[in-house]
């Protein structure tokens, strides 16, 4: 693989340019703890620069104005070049987010994945006729809202910049990405993909700063039509004020508690091997976490034990080196997740392995945590970590397991292990979420819908539903001439 870029600009309006101010941002290496990268700081200045290019493409038509078959092509075009940069974004995510090397260069394919989707969908789009009797035509437009600003977490920042970028250009939006300050590499590499496919000047636009100064501003701004944001509660409350003040539309995916219930009859190794997946995958830092196992009391100890030796084998290191446990986003992260592991013991959880961050080694490394003696109103039961920690919680009955998933703010996901199939869909039914993994966490694919519930969020992402929350309804009703 070749070595990082040092230095990264943003993109506005087709060009390539430093922040207004010459200042700059420091990307690390949560592997080491050390610089590895800088990229242009976007600023106030940045922002409104951004917002103005995509204005001028919208209203000029650049993708409107596109046959919609045209526009597919375009997104084809697009997936075709980030298929082929699969190597540069695997190397930025492991190096500036500490993702581990296979899912890295599963990163870009996927986010090509998005494209050839939406791409496919962006000549289905249709709007429908409304009967009004004779002498009347009566007819529904699906048409774009205009800029739409995209603030994108740290976690998976090219896939899920693909996600909701990829859904704007198919309706005809132009778009301004906010990339997270953390881990910005990839989403550039998405804008050069996006260039070389030869997107309409100002139709995406990439910058980096800081959430305090440029996305306050990004999603405060009179240019902007639509908001679409994936990250915390808190942050996502901040733009939905500032939304509010506008009325301008939102689509927030924002945290998760999600829990799994394992019932007496599951296939043990797989509710382990997937409970596995679900919470150390990106070192738990992501918002379908697998972060609470409801165990039947029958098989808990059991499956307490399957875990933890579970946990025990997996290799902790750099993301570049494949390892099974990759570092925390930030020193930071780290200090956080360390310290709801001790919260969590003080107040009387017992940390079957794991609870403290990996001693005396660079980076932010987090040990994987399994924590049993939890009850539901516990702190680490009910608030979002975001890092390798479970919550191992017993039940004896089917409603006392749906209770206890149901029972926190938040509503994501949710998982039923069982070879019960009539279980499955009743379990399923009852359980608030907006997506319920069966006998395998992560299940399903681009194709599948995605998003939350209470303080999870609205609207959804991925699968055809996605593309309404891009569109607004225009209805377009004719009197005709000479009608009786």
């Amino acid at each position: 693989m070749t070595e990082i870029r040092t230095y990264w600009q943003n993109f506005i309006g087709g060009k390539w340019v430093d922040g207004a101010r010459g200042r700059r941002i420091a990307v690390e290496n949560p592997a080491t703890a050390e610089p590895i990268a800088e990229i242009a700081r976007a600023e106030v200045e940045d922002v409104d620069r951004a917002v103005a290019a995509a204005r001028r493409s919208f209203e000029a038509g650049a993708l409107t104005g596109l046959r919609p078959a045209e526009r597919a092509a375009l997104m084809f075009r697009i997936a075709a070049e980030l298929e082929r940069l699969t190597e540069e974004v695997a190397l930025a995510e492991c190096l500036d987010n500490g993702k581990r090397l296979s899912d890295a260069r599963a990163q870009a394919p996927e986010a090509a994945r998005y494209f050839t989707y939406y791409g496919g969908l962006a000549d289905k789009l249709e709007g429908r006729m409304i009967p009004l009797g004779d002498g009347y035509v009566d007819y529904t437009i699906p048409a774009p809202y205009g800029v739409s600003a995209q603030v994108v977490p740290w976690n998976y920042p090219i896939s899920l910049a693909a996600r909701s970028l990829s859904c704007a250009l198919a309706t005809g939006n132009s778009v301004v990405i906010k990339s997270p300050e953390l881990s910005p590499l990839s989403v550039c590499l998405l804008a050069e993909a996006c260039e070389r496919a030869g997107v309409p000047d100002g139709a995406v636009n990439v910058i980096c700063g800081y959430g305090s100064d440029a996305g306050a501003a990004l999603v405060a701004h009179p240019g902007v039509d639509h908001i679409v944001f994936t990250g915390s509660v808190a942050t996502g409350r901040a733009i939905l004020h500032a939304a509010a003040e506008r009325i301008v539309p939102c689509v927030m995916e924002l945290g998760g508690k999600s829990a799994g219930i394992v019932y007496p009859d599951a296939d043990l190794d797989r509710a382990v091997a997937s409970t596995a997946v679900g919470i150390y995958s990106n070192a738990g830092q992501i918002c379908s976490a697998a972060s609470r196992l409801l165990v039947h009391r029958s098989i808990h100890d059991e499956v307490v034990d399957r875990l933890v030796a579970q946990a025990k084998g997996l290799r902790i290191g750099p993301g570049i080196e494949d390892s099974d446990l990759t570092p925390l986003i930030s020193a930071r992260q780290l200090d956080r997740v360390e310290g709801y592991c001790l919260a969590g013991a003080q107040a009387g959880a017992v940390a079957a392995t794991g609870g403290r961050r990996v001693p005396d080694r660079p980076g932010h490394f987090m040990q994987p945590t399994i924590f049993t003696g939890v009850t539901p109103d516990m702190t680490i039961a009910r608030e979002e970590i975001f890092g390798p920690v479970l919550c191992v919680l017993p039940f004896d009955e089917p409603d006392e397991a749906i209770a206890i998933a149901n029972g926190t703010d938040y509503g994501l996901v949710a998982g039923v292990y069982t070879r019960d199939l009539t279980l499955a869909h009743r379990t399923a039914e009852r359980l608030v979420a907006g997506q319920v993994f069966v006998n395998e966490w992560f299940a399903g694919g681009v194709e599948t819908p995605f998003g939350g519930t209470k303080r999870s969020g609205y609207g959804r992402e991925k699968g055809q539903e996605a593309l309404l929350n891009y569109v607004q309804t225009k209805n377009v009703a004719i009197r005709l001439t000479g009608a009786a």
